[in-house]
């Protein structure tokens, strides 16, 4: 087993089209056969199979801070086993209570050593054994390709958090103007002020994520300059 942080997404079906290896229709169902691991409030009243999967899902969750036992107000999340060899875990990093469940640090790290142990508790082969030729691997986007999506996500104009926030900020300011007291005139400064900080820390992080995935970029070395030809004449 090779764990893999996926990068943030608005919406699961860009990670669920990855678990399956396929396009997903956003009105497609998954079977029992599919989704072998669940978060325990997520029953739609079918009988799941693969109990090995079940619980290489459950523990893996853990080790990545999904689920803890007992929270009930933690993460939602499946564990999808479309693919042969293969268990993709996609959570909502939202919780119940509306907080933020941010994974730890070492997630990584984690997910390895719970691997390891998975694979010896099933007595499953080690993927070292099985590892195939680095030739027809796939791409794995680099770290700061993968900071660049996010901070881009975080400058979306059109469904960025800030762009959110300032929408929010923007109308408040808007329902306080309609009042007829001016004593409010300080408070639409401050939200004013509050409105052209977020446009520019969205312009700050758009630049920067530019400047994150040109660095990641692959460079190219320059090709050394052709020796020229001297014609030569005999006398």
């Amino acid at each position: 087993m090779i764990p893999r942080l996926h990068i943030r997404a608005h919406t699961p079906q860009g990670p669920l089209a990855e678990a399956l290896g396929r396009p997903m229709s956003a009105a497609e169902g998954l079977t029992d056969h599919t989704i072998v691991a669940h978060w325990p409030g997520l029953d739609y009243g079918r009988e799941l199979t693969g109990p090995e999967w079940a619980e290489a899902a459950h523990r893996l969750a853990r080790a990545a801070g999904i689920e803890v036992p007992g929270d009930e107000r933690g993460c939602r999340w499946i564990a999808v086993q479309a693919q042969s060899g293969r268990l993709d875990l996609i959570a909502n990093l939202i919780r119940l209570d509306g907080t933020w469940n941010t994974p730890p640090a070492n997630a990584l790290r984690r997910l390895s050593d719970e691997a390891r142990r998975v694979e010896r508790d099933l007595c499953l082969t080690p993927v070292q054994a099985t590892r195939q030729p680095l030739a027809g691997a796939r791409h794995v986007p680099t770290a700061s390709a993968q900071l660049a999506t996010i901070l881009s996500q975080l400058a979306d104009e059109q469904a960025g958090p800030l762009a959110s926030v300032r929408d929010l900020v923007e109308h408040t300011a808007h329902q306080i103007a309609q009042q007829p007291s001016t004593a409010h005139a300080p408070m639409l400064r401050r939200l004013e002020s509050v409105v052209r900080r977020l446009r520019l820390a969205q312009q700050d992080l758009d630049t920067t994520a530019a400047q994150l995935r040109a660095a990641a970029l692959p460079r190219v070395a320059a090709a050394p300059p052709t020796a020229k030809r001297s014609a030569h004449r005999s006398p």
